[in-house]
């Protein structure tokens, strides 16, 4: 292996997203080596998709706003399995985080007076649940995600990162002692191969609804830090907790930002009726994600769905009139125009609840720092890993994010990674170099594609399989049965999976073997979420069986940690000890 070319860098950063490049950023600031490894140019990372807004109690709306009334609701909506400690650390360096974003010049949406606009969102309220609506979601009109991505880009460009683009991370290396000691890379253009070697890998590598046939997410969305740590044998937190975001526009899965109805906008049956009222007569359609998908659902399912088919609701826009929504709500109006064929300034759009949010992850603490379970069931520090935003589990969001927190979460894990990087970095750190027979290893399964025969079959068919499966069986509502029929598909498909033919070997933009790489990690990630949602036996947050209705705190007010070595299921106990708030204890969730 020695002639496989090797890079050196303090720090690489595995995804360009949002959280990829808050982290690369505050190391590269600090005098490190840098880099960022993103498979596509970073700017085009599925952060640029998020519309909303970043939710933070900056008082700008409401100079009464307070940070712990927005820890209040983040625990209320993790349904009570949300990490205190670090709800408690978000919460409150998160105005500061927002502050440094606006320094940098992220152009936010401003009110009258000047100051950040922001938009009521749902969860969230004031006054500890006791003083209605909050308005606390920082808003760039409807494309937040997208003034966030390039606003960190430009930083990144400034700050002199080294920008692996459109190089795609194949598999971790890891040394005798099992720590992280980099990656395996392929450069796309020319289909080389590289050994990118680091004292601190950070996986910002995004979600993984591309396991789902219906998604928000786009196509890259395969969880690609996810597999690699799943391979690598570590185990994975909350992966049965998959958000379904209730307005994706039916048949395309495109995303309609909850921001819709933060503005004013309802969802109605096709009696015309505005059933939210009936499933939370207070929040109504601004309750928890996971209630709003739920109900409409039930709607669906009880014959009052709109359309030919019944098969959706609408979202009803058309009486904020015209200028609302072309100030506030640009990129709705031409998405809908786009997707729906339907122009909302003058009739309602088709949505329907769409996969949207992994909760789940590679368990870290508030630094970062990639967390395993050793032989006695305590957590135990992964050296040279560390995980940011979605592909991190830290856990924030608990069995149900909030709209808003996740680019919040963005950046202030990402920067609390970088910062304790730089001082992890600055007091030395000495990994032992990992052996050619170790890299060897990471390179087995780029072996295992180029070596394949023409007796197998194409992965393209095998995704969609995967796919199918997962909706039908692992999808808003879940039972006992369809659930053990969904991880014996599975099993049949690694199978099928593991003796699937490349057909195209060439060296040069192959993408064909970049998706049968995709496709390896779509597979641990439904693996790994089909054992967690049979495993846990109650209804909690976003996962909703119909066999366990009641949400069990007795045995489940826990987080599930999921073994890919054994694909066991444990327990790892909740921190409901926050540093400076009294504990938050758990109540019935009521919108």
């Amino acid at each position: 292996m020695s002639n496989l070319p090797t890079l050196e860098f303090d720090a690489i950063i595995v995804g360009g997203g949002g959280s990829g490049l808050r982290s690369a950023l505050q190391l590269a600031q600090s005098g490190h080596k840098t880099a960022v490894v993103s498979k596509v140019f970073p700017t085009r990372s599925h952060t640029v998709s998020a519309q909303g807004g970043i939710t933070c109690a900056i008082a700008s709306e409401d100079p009464d706003d307070d940070w712990r009334w927005h820890m209040y609701d983040t625990v209320k909506g993790s349904d009570y399995i949300g990490d205190q400690d670090a709800i408690e650390y978000m919460c409150s360096v998160g105005p500061e985080a927002v502050f440094e974003l606006e320094h940098m010049g992220l152009p936010f949406s401003r009110k009258e007076n000047g100051r950040i606009y922001q938009r009521p969102f749902g969860g969230q309220s004031k006054d500890f649940g006791k003083g209605g609506q909050a308005a606390r979601t920082c808003a760039a009109a409807d494309r937040t995600g997208h003034a966030l991505l390039h606003t960190l880009y430009q930083g990144n460009i400034a700050a002199g990162s080294t920008i692996f683009s459109e190089w795609f991370a194949v598999d971790l290396v890891k040394n005798a002692a099992g720590a992280v000691t980099g990656v395996i890379a392929i450069c796309m253009e020319t289909g080389e191969v590289s050994y990118i070697k680091s004292k601190a890998t950070v996986l910002a590598t995004g979600g993984a609804g591309r396991i789902y046939a219906s998604t928000t997410n786009a196509l890259m969305n395969t969880g690609d830090g996810t597999g690699m740590a799943l391979r690598a044998g570590f185990v994975q937190q909350d992966m049965e907790m998959w958000q379904f975001h209730p307005t994706g526009i039916a048949g395309a899965g495109t995303l309609v930002t909850e921001g819709c109805r933060g503005e004013g906008g309802y969802l109605v049956n096709k009696d015309g009726e505005r059933f939210m009222e009936r499933y939370a007569p207070n929040a109504k359609d601004l309750a928890g994600r996971d209630v709003v998908a739920r109900s409409m659902v039930l709607e669906i399912l009880e014959g009052r769905g709109a359309g030919p088919n019944g098969d959706h609701v609408l979202l009803k826009l058309d009486h904020l009139g015209e200028d609302i929504l072309h100030s506030r709500l640009p990129g709705i109006v031409e998405l809908s125009k786009t997707f729906a064929h339907v122009d909302p300034v003058k009739e309602p759009i088709p949505v329907v609840p769409t996969c949207h949010y992994m909760m789940g992850g590679l368990p870290t603490n508030i630094h970062g720092q990639a967390i395993t379970i050793d032989a006695n069931g305590q957590d135990k520090i992964v050296d040279g890993l560390y995980a940011v935003g979605e592909a991190a589990c830290v856990s924030v969001h608990g069995a149900n994010r909030l709209g808003g927190n996740s680019l919040l979460d963005l950046v202030v894990f990402g920067r609390s990674a970088g910062l304790y990087i730089n001082q992890a970095l600055t007091s030395g750190i000495e990994l032992q170099a990992s052996s050619d027979s170790d890299v060897e290893q990471a390179m087995g399964r780029l072996g295992r594609w180029n070596a394949s025969t023409s007796t197998g079959e194409a992965p393209a068919q095998l995704k969609r399989e995967l796919q199918e499966c997962m909706q039908l069986n692992f999808g808003v509502f879940r039972k006992e049965a369809p659930m053990q029929e969904g991880i014996k598909k599975l099993e049949e498909l690694r199978a099928r999976i593991g003796d699937a033919y490349l057909g195209d070997k060439s060296m040069a933009f192959n993408t064909a073997r970049l998706e049968a790489l995709e496709l390896d990690n779509l597979l641990e990630i439904a693996e790994a979420t089909a054992f967690s949602a049979e495993g846990r036996r109650e209804s909690r947050g976003a996962h909703a069986r119909d066999d366990f209705q009641e949400r069990d705190d007795e045995n489940w007010l826990a987080h599930s940690i999921y073994s890919p070595e054994t694909k066991q299921l444990s327990q790892r106990a909740v921190n409901f000890s926050p540093k400076i708030m009294d504990t938050m204890e758990p109540m019935i969730r009521k919108y």
